[in-house]
């Protein structure tokens, strides 16, 4: 093996410690898209299972808050690693929440991916309007 191959990713870790909530936390990856129905979300949260992931809409704040079981990974000793064991934290602030149907936001979490649908209001979504000859 070359020395390349033996470099760690980093990832990158919150600035500001969690004052709450003990233990070392991760920014997971994200990926966001739109269309014109939802607003579309995937976050990398390895380690994480259902009974371990919160997800919450407030005040224009998107929170997405995994939990890694420690006890999985407990008398190992790492070799190389790129997923750091820690706990994934990430915020965005919503623009206008209100273009989100926040009863009928959807989540969901397989093989170490979380997957949010934002569904829009039907208000926010675009109409055709018809025009017509005077």
């Amino acid at each position: 093996m070359s020395e390349q191959e033996l470099t760690t990713k980093e990832k990158q870790e919150l600035a500001e410690k969690e004052q709450t909530r003990p233990g070392r936390y991760y920014v997971p990856d994200v990926d966001i898209y739109e269309d014109k129905d939802a607003l579309l979300l995937w976050a990398d949260m390895p380690g994480v299972d259902q009974d371990h992931v919160e997800v919450e809409l407030r005040d224009n704040v998107l929170t997405l808050h995994g939990r890694v079981s420690l006890k999985d990974y407990e008398g190992f000793l790492p070799r190389y690693t790129e997923y750091n064991v820690g706990h994934y934290l990430r915020r965005f602030t919503l623009a206008d929440a209100a273009r989100f149907d926040a009863e009928k936001v959807t989540a969901r979490i397989a093989n170490g991916t979380l997957e949010l649908r934002l569904p829009k209001a039907e208000k926010a979504k675009p109409h055709r309007i018809t025009v017509t000859a005077g």
